[in-house]
Order: structure tokens, then C-alpha cells, then sequence
């Protein structure tokens, strides 16, 4: 496994981030995510590969994505070994300081830890002064309770916005972007991206195989998640016949080098400097995959050749309001 290092920090983390919203109670939130047992061994399989980096949220599944993964963890090695992530948002409050300080203590419980290693917005909170917001996660991390501070899906703006705040009043600043990011979807390239190059905050990107459309040569595939996922079909099928082109040429790549089309979608990422990519695994196979992805090296000219037929797509990640109270599933069809 290779490491990489996150923002400004001394957090060293695994070039693949284990998506942990494949865990959790089925039918709370997803159909296809797994009980207890499949968590465990998951993440014992994940952890043998040398994997130490894992994404959650307080809200996937009800809090059991939470829940199953430290279970899991406790089982499999000791807390200073891995590097957790889990996130707030989509909660009572959104991102009052108050919400803040009382989702914290949920997700801490949940996953049995006295600390989080990351505590990342999972949106922009249009209703919070982002002073509020930035100086309830700098208590966070005054406290112990938390290592580091990261943002997910947001406008270039809102984040320059809320780490300038964190800057002038000497507050922590963000260190790492959880943003929708892959092949089929580069709207972030425009703004977001380059702020977060210019200020060393490190890409962790979610959705890198585009709900695993990047894995197969058809749109459709005859699995769980695929027919039942209406966020999935939301994101992108309303780009199928453009982003078919792309997924044409990752095949042509896949052949060419010997590799599934996973592995070139994956590496295309890290070929545009992301330091983990989130890879969300129902099986320990597909985290093996994306480990073999780190061998496969692409030239310049491969790199344009995935690129160019890429075409404008409509915003999906990022969003212009706070969606009703409640909404865990954005973009849904």
C-alpha cells in the first residue's frame, strides 16, 4: 500500500479511503449495504491490505454505518492504527454551533472513539454565519475531540469564504475536500479544485468509479445497488449519452493495459494529484482491485485521451439552498 499525507497535517493515510456508506442496516437508508458480519470482514480484509483510512457520516444508515464500523475496527486492530472520517450536516441544525457540538458526541459514541481523526461539513449551511460554523469546529478541535477538519461538495466561493474566515480569526483551517469527482463528472475542475491546490488541501474525492459506471462497458448492470439507487440514476443518467463516449475509451485503456476499467479510472485520479479517493466495497475483492489500480501508470497522452470527450454536465454535489429538513438523499430520481 502507499500513504500520502493530508493537508497541512501529520495524519498519513492510505491512497484508498474506504467508503464506509456500503455499511449499515439494510433498507435504513440503502438496500444493497451490509449487516454487521459483512462489515467485519470488509474491514478486516481492508486492513490487511494495509488500508487505514475510512469515510462515514452521521447520517448513513441512521448512524449504523457509524456504529457497525467501529464495531468492526475494535475487533480487527487498535484505534491509533487507522484514521477515521465521518461527517455533519444533514442533521437537526445542520452546522450551528450547537449542532456541532451535540453531533460530535452521537458520532463519537457510535463509533466507540474518544476522538475523530477528520470531521468534515458534509455541505454548506446557507442558514449559519460561517463564523459560527468554523469556530464550533476550532472548539471541536481545542478540545480533542477531533485531529483535523475537512469540507465535502460546496461552491469554489463557499470554501474560499469559510477557510478565509477560519484564517483571520486564527481559527483551524480546512485540510482536506471531499468533493464528487471522476471521469464522468469534472465540474470542480473550474474553481474548487484549483483553491484547493493553491491552499495544500488534499482531495478525497467520493463517487471515483461514478456509481460503477466506470467499471463495466454498459450503463446498466444487473446488481442491487443499480436497480434500486435512485441517487445513483439522479447523478447520471441524465449525461448517459455523452459520458458512454468516455466510458468507451476507459474499456479501450482497460484492454490495452491489461487491467480492469476500474483500475484506469482510479488511476486517472491520482494522475490529477487526488490523494485518496473514497472506493465504497460490498465486497473485499473490490478494495484489492482498487489497491492494484496504484500499479498502473498512465501517460500524458492516455490521460488527454480519457479527458477529451468530456462534456459540460449540470451541478451535482454542491448545492444552491438547504434542502428540506430530513433530506439524507440528495439528488434522487
Amino acid at each position: 500500500m502507499q500513504y500520502t499525507t493530508l493537508g497541512n497535517t501529520d495524519i498519513k493515510v492510505s491512497k484508498i479511503c474506504v467508503g464506509c456508506m456500503s455499511f449499515g442496516e439494510p433498507g435504513s437508508m440503502h438496500q444493497w449495504t451490509l449487516d454487521q458480519d459483512g462489515t467485519d470482514a470488509v474491514v478486516a480484509e481492508a486492513l490487511d491490505m494495509g488500508l487505514n483510512f475510512f469515510d462515514t457520516a452521521n447520517v448513513y444508515s441512521k448512524g449504523t454505518s457509524e456504529e457497525y464500523l467501529g464495531n468492526a475496527l475494535r475487533k480487527s486492530t487498535q484505534r491509533d492504527k487507522v484514521v477515521i472520517a465521518s461527517k455533519v450536516y444533514f442533521n437537526p441544525g445542520r452546522l450551528s454551533s450547537k449542532a456541532i457540538h451535540h453531533e460530535i458526541d452521537g458520532t463519537l459514541k457510535r463509533l466507540d472513539t474518544d476522538y475523530l481523526d477528520l470531521y468534515i461539513i458534509h455541505r454548506f449551511d446557507y442558514d449559519t454565519p460561517i463564523e459560527e460554523t468554523m469556530e464550533a469546529l476550532n472548539d471541536l478541535i481545542e478540545q480533542g475531540k477531533v485531529r483535523a477538519i475537512g469540507a465535502s461538495a460546496m461552491y469554489g466561493y463557499q470554501f474560499f469564504e469559510m477557510q478565509i474566515a477560519a484564517r483571520d480569526n486564527n481559527w483551524a483551517q480546512f485540510q482536506t475536500m471531499e468533493d464528487h469527482y471522476n471521469l464522468l463528472y469534472r465540474e470542480d475542475e473550474r474553481e474548487l479544485i484549483p483553491i484547493c491546490k493553491q491552499m495544500n488541501v488534499s482531495l478525497m474525492p467520493y463517487s471515483p468509479l461514478a456509481g460503477g459506471h466506470l467499471t463495466r462497458p454498459t450503463w446498466d448492470a444487473d446488481t442491487l445497488r443499480s436497480e434500486t439507487d435512485p441517487v445513483l440514476r439522479g447523478k447520471y443518467d441524465n449525461a448517459k449519452s455523452d459520458d458512454m463516449r468516455i466510458i468507451a475509451r476507459v474499456n479501450e485503456l482497460a484492454h490495452k493495459h491489461g487491467v480492469k476499467m476500474s483500475q484506469i479510472a482510479l488511476a486517472w485520479l491520482w494522475a490529477k494529484s487526488v490523494a485518496a479517493p473514497i472506493v465504497g466495497a460490498t465486497k473485499a475483492s473490490h478494495l484489492a482491485d482498487a489497491a492494484a489500480a496504484l500499479d498502473v501508470a498512465l501517460t500524458p497522452e492516455e490521460i488527454a485521451y480519457l479527458e477529451e470527450p468530456y462534456t459540460p454536465h449540470r451541478v451535482v454535489g454542491a448545492i444552491d439552498h438547504n434542502p428540506p429538513q430530513g433530506t439524507v438523499l440528495l439528488d434522487a430520481k
